[in-house]
């Protein structure tokens, strides 16, 4: 019989639940069970539907039940930054704003009043951005501050979900650092931070590295589903797990999703004025890990530009138009805030490029040309500005996630980092999650141990 683990890997569009188990000493999986995830407008705000995503969580596992493939253990990894607030009845106050709702607008000025930027950078080694936990914390101080009075938890999404499944709170070390509220040396909250920005330290819990066991179900949830778990810590926030699954223990690597995250991986935190200026993160990574990277768009933008088209076309048909229209001439900054979420993502590449006084698309084929080429353009330019801060020069670049399966991009981001590319494993991230889990139950010694299972388990292209 195998021994199964479940990771339910949730991301802005949609969540699966991947079975993983060791066969021949590779590492197996299979999917079953998806479902759709996205926003909703609600008293004005972009809102996520977790009473929604709860309900398909414990579908999923009920399909684990109905296979008789019952996991021993799960783990749940989501996007990071976004947040809930739990009053005394452990309810959720307010409303599950997500990190697109534009309150945080304004918001990074209202924060360097109290601590200027460069003393932030300094604490967190986080880098800016207007979706940032912090941001959308002074939002909920400024519009609703009895919020925060009467908040007595505070839990990031899939702790909140491991919550309601255990009834067990922990906050988990990786998607912590997405806040922007951690300290880079102590490793753990900032109590001077927050004290300074008036937000009450007792509400954020003990932090909790990956490979943590939260608890097993809930008499009621057993009963629902129909069998006990152990609920087990991964990396929760997505491209920390992701990391965990590259391939190498060295080198560049790249987790290609609807955000695009480059970086490498080291053991101290790098919170220099010249990586601040770069605008380089040190979110954390696996065994107090840092996983010193650049947040960009990523595939967002094609993915947005692909929706408002009147004919539908498969991404291989817009790889074909853009290969066809190479030679088109004009770049956007991908990391721009207009592409964040534009009411309409065409539009905002052509009003950006009359901005700038380049050549505006009228095809989809240039539209796409100029946003393939503008996305490989940044990678490239990371590329060089990693190797400038570490002083070291890297033979590849590792693509995790679901862009590997874009051989023009991947063939683009060859070109313009003067890199080989490897690209796979596709799921990454769900990879990662079980490898947590079995690192936790001792089936590798370390993660070089599961990393090297992982490259004799899935199949890696090579781009030169």
């Amino acid at each position: 019989m195998s021994k199964y683990y479940l990771a339910v890997d949730i991301g802005a569009s949609s969540g699966r639940h991947i079975l993983g188990s060791l066969e021949n000493r590779k590492i197996v999986l299979e999917e079953v069970y998806r479902f759709e995830n996205g926003l909703h407008s609600k008293n004005g705000h972009l809102c996520w539907d977790f009473d929604r995503l709860f309900t398909e969580i414990k579908n999923g596992l009920k399909r684990c039940k109905e296979l008789g493939k019952i996991p021993s253990s799960m783990g749940i990894d989501t996007w990071g930054v976004d947040f809930v607030l739990l009053d005394e009845n452990d309810r959720i106050i307010g409303d599950t704003v997500a990190y697109r709702d534009l309150r945080t607008n304004g918001m990074d000025e209202e924060v360097a009043k109290i601590v200027p930027p460069d003393e932030l950078y300094a604490r967190t080694g986080i880098q800016k951005m207007a979706i940032n936990t912090i941001y959308q914390l002074m939002a909920i101080k400024k519009e609703t501050p009895e919020y925060l009075e009467r908040a007595k938890s505070f839990l990031m999404v899939p702790e909140y979900f491991n919550f309601l499944l255990s009834g067990v709170k922990k906050n988990e070390y990786t998607n912590a650092t997405t806040t922007q509220l951690v300290n880079a040396k102590n490793k753990t909250w900032d109590t001077e931070l927050l004290q300074k920005l008036g937000i009450n330290p007792s509400i954020f819990g003990e932090i909790f590295m990956p490979k943590t066991v939260v608890g097993n179900f809930l008499p009621e949830i057993q009963k629902e589903v129909g069998f006990d778990c152990e609920v087990v810590l991964p990396a929760t926030h997505d491209t920390g797990s992701a990391v965990m699954a590259v391939p190498a223990n060295d080198g560049i690597y790249l987790s290609s999703g609807t955000w695009s995250l480059m970086g490498v991986e080291r053991m101290e935190p790098d919170c220099s004025m010249r990586s601040q200026r770069l605008n380089f993160t040190n979110e954390g990574g696996y065994n107090y890990r840092f996983r010193f990277l650049k947040n960009i768009m990523g595939l967002w933008i094609i993915q947005s530009a692909r929706r408002e088209l009147e004919h539908k076309l498969s991404f291989d048909e817009l790889c074909d138009m853009a290969r066809q229209n190479e030679t088109f001439p004009s770049r956007i900054n991908v990391n721009d805030a207009s592409f964040l979420s534009p009411a309409n993502m065409t539009q905002a590449i052509r009003d950006y490029c009359v901005r700038t006084h380049q050549q505006v698309p009228e095809s989809t084929g240039q539209l796409f040309a100029c946003i393939y080429h503008s996305l490989a353009k940044s990678y490239g330019d990371t590329v060089r500005e990693i190797e400038e801060v570490s002083g070291v020069q890297y033979p590849a670049v590792h693509i995790v996630g679901g862009g590997t399966k874009d051989d023009f991009l991947n063939a683009l981001t060859a070109q313009y980092t003067h890199k080989t590319v490897l690209a796979g494993p596709v799921e990454a991230t769900a990879i990662g999650n079980l490898l947590a889990q079995m690192l936790k139950d001792g089936v590798f010694a370390d993660l070089t141990a599961a990393r090297a299972a992982v490259a004799e388990s899935f199949e890696i292209k090579e781009f030169h």
